[in-house]
């Protein structure tokens, strides 16, 4: 296989791939190359994939693919539309960069470069970051490091796998947004459904949606506790630190005890002392 220079801008996804250990920059037979099993897109416009297959024939393939070896073949990394439109433009032979790569570093490459480029929808960024996860045993804080999101926009994207199928189509369809699926993630499963169909009937805004989500039976009561929750969360961390001890506040209606935690004979005369400010024995 002849070798050849790098198309322009590959340096932006691969940097340094030319040291001196040497991944190879080669040309292959597309019919060579497998697919990415770590693909995280699973749409793709053929509309677009044949006009890019146009180009190709008359421009060639400006930018190279990302493969590694496997065995006398090659498997994919990084280029799925690239790879296509060259297999339907009848090309038999393509730049290539091979690489030595793990499974987890072959993913998280094609999952870069599709973030990269904004190709992913909400629910294939979501699978992608799922898989990370429970294959490659990376926590939220490793993917958001690795695709350069924050680790709430991580775990706001794997919310959306918890929708309902139904949804999911929606959103896959383009019909509804990742923001409106996140906004329905608490729902049940009729309440997601009948407020996804208003949604597309009414082209609600993720906002308006948002509005609807908090307005809806029964939410009021669940903030109302929620914000109780937290003042008695405020009330320990405000105790505990004047008195210096583990404290918990139990409510029961409007009333309620508070339980101090002491550590022998000591800590407690201290804590008598603090409270009444009358030292002595116990």
């Amino acid at each position: 296989m002849a070798r050849r220079g790098l198309g322009r801008g590959i340096d932006a996804l691969i940097p340094a791939v030319l040291d001196e250990g040497g991944e190879e920059i080669l040309e292959a037979d597309p019919k060579d190359i497998k697919p990415n099993p770590y693909q995280p897109r699973q749409i793709f416009d053929d509309e677009k994939i044949q006009e890019l297959a146009a180009s190709m024939m008359e421009h060639g393939v400006i930018q190279p693919l990302i493969v590694r070896r496997e065995g006398a073949v090659y498997q994919l990394v990084a280029g799925e539309r690239r790879l296509r439109a060259a297999l339907q433009a009848g090309l038999d032979k393509i730049p290539v960069v091979v690489r030595s790569l793990s499974d987890r570093e072959a993913m998280e490459i094609s999952l870069v470069e599709n973030l990269q480029r904004e190709d992913l929808g909400p629910l294939e960024e979501a699978e992608a970051y799922k898989r990370l996860s429970e294959e490659f045993g990376l926590t939220q804080e490793d993917i958001s490091q690795r695709v350069g999101k924050s680790r709430s926009d991580v775990a706001n994207t794997l919310r959306l796998l918890r929708l309902e199928p139904e949804v999911k189509q929606l959103i896959n369809q383009g019909r509804i947004s990742g923001g409106h699926g996140r906004a329905l993630v608490g729902l049940g499963r009729e309440q997601q459904l009948r407020l996804a169909n208003t949604i597309v009937e009414r082209g609600l805004s993720v906002r308006s949606t948002e509005d609807a989500v908090s307005s809806r039976p029964g939410k009021k009561g669940r903030q109302k506790k929620a914000t109780e929750a937290a003042r008695v969360g405020e009330a320990e961390e405000i105790l505990a630190a004047a008195l210096g001890s583990p404290v918990i506040v139990k409510r029961q209606g409007a009333k309620g005890t508070i339980s101090i935690t002491f550590f022998g004979p000591e800590d407690l005369e201290r804590l008598v002392e603090a409270i009444s400010g009358a030292a002595g024995t116990y």
